[in-house]
């Protein structure tokens, strides 16, 4: 499987991203982002599950409660996510032999799918497969999950599009939510005496990953271009 230079081991965390084809916008509402937060839990599954058009979208609304999979069926774990109009991030975690290759196929060929019927569009969707980055050290992790969960202040989305775009990552999870048990937020969380330490240490890496951002000289592997 693959030609990819980057191998997906059993246990070890990846940074996943992607963006739409000549950047183009690939969640123009909130039912595409339903529909690909929808394809985030249920194709993330040991067994094949057919189509999504096949199956009733219990809630609409983005993070609303879809059909609950065993964890042991799972392909791969969040740690955590964000999706922005023309791109989206992932940290996982495989726990699958060949997972995560499994579970983005499946998410990308199936969102493609619908977004092209329902914009009566034809072609790929998606600028080529998707990036994957090992990410080999826990100080890496911990400032990948600021970069991933507070995405859409580090490419300084003003305005309408901000507003709009602030819920549509795990940084609420991490912060306010008990209910939403999604992503896997304790294997970073639990690094941290509490919350409020880490939205201090959130700010903190926030500052510096933007004085990166804005720095050629600086700018790392944990930037990626609009």
């Amino acid at each position: 499987m693959s030609s990819r230079k980057t191998p997906f081991i059993n246990g070890e965390f990846y940074h996943i991203y992607n963006r739409g084809t000549d950047k183009r916008i690939i969640f123009s509402d909130q039912d595409d982002l339903g529909r690909f937060f929808q394809g985030m839990r249920e194709f993330n599954s040991l067994e094949p599950i057919g189509s999504l058009y096949e199956k009733t979208f219990a809630d609409k609304k983005f993070g609303g409660k879809a059909s609950k999979l065993a964890e042991s069926n799972k392909l791969v774990n969040f740690v955590a996510y964000c999706l922005n109009p023309n791109h989206f991030h992932f940290i996982l975690k495989q726990i699958e032999e060949d997972g995560i290759s499994k579970f983005m196929q499946r998410l990308g060929t199936g969102y493609a799918v619908y977004f092209n019927e329902k914009y009566n569009r034809n072609g790929a969707l998606f600028q080529g497969k998707f990036k994957a980055i090992h990410i080999d050290s826990n100080e890496y992790l911990l400032h990948l999950s600021v970069y991933v969960n507070l995405n859409d202040r580090v490419h300084k989305l003003g305005g309408k599009a901000s507003k709009f775009m602030n819920s549509e990552s795990s940084f609420g999870e991490y912060i306010d939510g008990v209910d939403n048990q999604f992503c896997k937020k304790d294997i970073v969380l639990g690094q941290f005496k509490n919350v409020e330490e880490y939205k201090t240490f959130a700010k903190k890496s926030l500052k510096n990953i933007l004085e990166k951002r804005y720095d050629a000289d600086g700018m790392g592997e944990l930037l990626l271009e609009e």
